[in-house]
């Protein structure tokens, strides 16, 4: 019988099973299975195939499988996702299993019936797909509670933000409107930085809205003198908002750029505003278009010091904030990398140490028909 012959060498049998373990490259099994999970299985297997080998006692059945198999299996494939393991390492275990029970049968000179065989074939099986399963369910409620954090946390960045520069506004209208201060005064000036921060808080929160849910990009072909004639309208005032003196260089004439313009005037915005803020009093602040080659550059020039030494791959992820001003959300350079992005583009920065650093955007160019 498979089940006496496991039960007189139940050692072995694991002996044999984590030397075949040690041979294998990857992935290799979570510490709790060597210890704890295999083992068990093991023990429960043996039982299992005690009960079945009963007279009388229906193979097709699965009314005597201890429910202790399923449960352990289960938390197997817990185990796995919690440590961090893929789920391909529940078949490599179980399978290692199954060679060293059939090796050690053949050395012995056991007769494996077919009822044992089906037996252990289906406890495998079963054991197999609940982890398989259990892995699946709680990575999926892994994936769901992330999202779930994620959406809170950029809700609650976005009222909070929303509401300061609400809450700026409405003290400063509240004075303009006592006649005790000049309405062209800095007291307006602070109510018009409070409705352009608005502004641009609202512009970010639908551009990121788009690029998270996917919406197909409208591409299209544009001049980029034009364009950028556009994007300076906003930016100029914005520059004396900041008090940041604001530059355009002269683009040529002809340049065509193929991208989704929307997004990429939300991208160049979003790097002229964290240039503007920045960038330190009274600083420059450049933007540059032109072509090179097949390909077409918008550059974005600011004097905020220098990159921080090893920052610049991380200032593109969402709210992260790498400078002493910690006003917004930290979403304009995730926003303008996924906006570029979506155009078919890639954004760069570059550092310009103890001076400050350029962003660049690269866009295909379109030929001239």
């Amino acid at each position: 019988m498979l089940h006496q012959l496991l039960q007189a060498n139940h050692a072995q049998v694991l002996e044999r099973w984590e030397s075949k373990i040690a041979k294998r490259p990857a992935p290799r099994p979570t510490p709790n299975a060597v210890k704890d999970g295999i083992p068990l299985f093991l023990g429960q297997l043996i039982e299992t195939l005690r009960l079945e080998s009963l007279p009388g006692v229906r193979t097709s059945s699965k009314r005597h499988v201890p429910s202790e198999l399923a449960t352990s299996a289960a938390k197997h494939g817990h185990e796995l996702l919690r440590d961090g393991y893929a789920v391909d390492q529940v078949v490599y275990d179980y399978g290692d299993l199954c060679q060293a029970i059939t090796e050690l049968a053949m050395e012995n000179g056991t007769q494996v019936s077919t009822v044992e065989f089906r037996t252990l074939n289906r406890c495998l099986d079963d054991a197999i797909a609940d982890a398989v399963t259990e892995f699946g369910w709680q990575r999926d409620q892994l994936i769901a509670d992330i999202s779930s954090r994620a959406m809170s946390e950029r809700l609650g960045f976005l009222a909070h933000e929303l509401r300061n520069s609400l809450n700026t506004a409405i003290m400063s209208f509240a004075v303009i409107k006592t006649g005790q201060v000049a309405v062209g005064g800095s007291t307006s000036a602070v109510l018009d930085r409070s409705l352009m921060g608005l502004k641009d808080l609202i512009d970010r929160a639908l551009a990121d809205v788009r690029l998270t849910v996917g919406v197909p990009a409208p591409i299209d072909c544009f001049d980029v003198c034009q364009f950028v004639a556009e994007v300076q309208v906003a930016a100029d005032l914005e520059a004396r908002a900041m008090g940041c003196e604001f530059t355009v260089h002269e683009v040529a004439a002809g340049i065509t750029v193929q991208a989704d313009k929307p997004m990429l005037y939300s991208a160049v915005s979003n790097l002229l505003q964290n240039a503007f803020k920045f960038s330190h009093a009274h600083g420059h602040v450049a933007l540059r278009a032109f072509a090179a080659g097949d390909r077409v550059l918008f550059e974005v020039e600011d004097e905020c010091g220098g990159l921080p030494e090893g920052k610049a791959q991380a200032m593109f992820e969402s709210f992260k904030q790498h400078h002493a001003d910690r006003s917004g959300l930290g979403l304009g350079l995730s926003i303008a990398r996924r906006a570029v992005l979506a155009s078919g583009g890639t954004l760069a920065v570059r550092d310009l140490p103890g001076v400050g650093c350029v962003f660049t955007i690269d866009l295909p160019r379109v030929k001239a028909s």
